[in-house]
């Protein structure tokens, strides 16, 4: 069966979806050491983002066989922070909230300051990668940003997904996120086309 490729509303199902797919990669480890604490705190972090998506971006979500396979969640950039962050990191991540600070600085540090979309986050439910499901979600987006001439930003988690991207047309940036002591990130950027 085709996944139905929509925007979505529902914040609550695309962070849920995310901090399963996520909670798994060497960034969350990094972030939250006790694989058990792991899932309920970036559930809330990635809600909280989703939420705030709706108001300064898009979600997509990709449906098979009735149920949420995918999301993707788009920023317009320049977008304002959520409101009293550092406050609701304390409140979701207690005493990991400084390295989600740590975190969020050094991505401050390397974005783009010029007008773009930036794809915070794309997941796909587990055992559904390497079906074309991820590159369907970016098509989604990336013909209304081929269309209004828009580029696009990311920072690539792992290799594998850099490698995906660079298939779709985003180029490194000219330096990697590099989390002390930690995994490093790649940040990406895709020029429209015409």
């Amino acid at each position: 069966m085709t996944a139905e490729i929509t925007r979505i509303t529902d914040a609550d199902a695309a962070g849920e979806l995310i901090a399963g797919t996520f909670s798994r990669d060497s960034i969350s480890a990094w972030l939250i050491p006790p694989q058990e604490r792991r899932l309920p705190i970036q559930r809330e972090f990635f809600t909280m983002y989703a939420r705030h998506a709706l108001d300064h971006g898009t979600i997509y979500g990709a449906y098979e066989d009735g149920g949420l396979s995918g999301v993707a969640v788009w920023f317009t950039a320049p977008y304002p922070d959520v409101p009293d962050l550092e406050e609701r990191l304390t409140d979701v991540a207690g005493e990991f909230a400084p390295r989600y600070g740590i975190l969020g600085e050094l991505m401050d540090k390397l974005h783009p300051h010029e007008p773009h979309h930036h794809l915070a986050f794309i997941a796909l439910r587990p055992g559904l990668t390497g079906r074309g499901l991820g590159t369907r979600l970016l098509d989604e987006h990336h013909r209304l940003l081929d269309a209004q001439g828009t580029p696009a930003y990311l920072e690539a988690s792992s290799e594998a997904s850099r490698r995906l991207y660079l298939r779709h047309g985003y180029v490194d940036m000219p330096e990697i996120l590099q989390l002390p002591d930690g995994p490093v990130m790649y940040p990406m950027w895709r020029d429209p086309r015409p």
